[in-house]
């Protein structure tokens, strides 16, 4: 079974690509792509861009959309990226979830319907 993990993080200071610093903090990151990725429960990743960059589309029953600027929600947690994994069974994917890198923040990890059409 396929599940998602969503990364949730308070900012903290990452350096950029280029900067002192850099291959040390990407190498556990890196180790994690690499061990899931060879035993065959990485399905897919992406880390997003800071929220200051997002756009939010409210949506209200009968109402027309509002878009703002920014997350919708006001809090000190970001949704910083995501695995898609798979795994035998929940207990698994939390395995998974449980070793990734993070030094703070919390994982959610929920699994994916199947019978989506495309």
């Amino acid at each position: 079974m396929q599940y998602m993990i969503l990364i949730h993080t308070e900012p903290y200071p990452a350096p950029e690509p280029g900067q002192p610093g850099f291959d040390e903090y990407m190498a556990p990151w890196l180790e994690f792509n690499r061990t899931h990725g060879a035993s065959g429960a990485l399905v897919a990743g992406g880390q997003l861009q800071p929220t200051e960059t997002a756009t939010t589309i409210r949506r209200a029953f009968g109402g027309g959309d509002t878009i703002v600027d920014g997350p919708f929600a006001e809090t000190k947690e970001q949704f910083g990226g995501f695995y898609i994994v798979e795994a035998a069974d929940l207990d698994a994917a939390l395995a998974i979830a449980t070793s990734l890198p993070l030094p703070a923040g919390s994982f959610e990890v929920r699994p994916l319907l199947r019978d989506v059409q495309m």
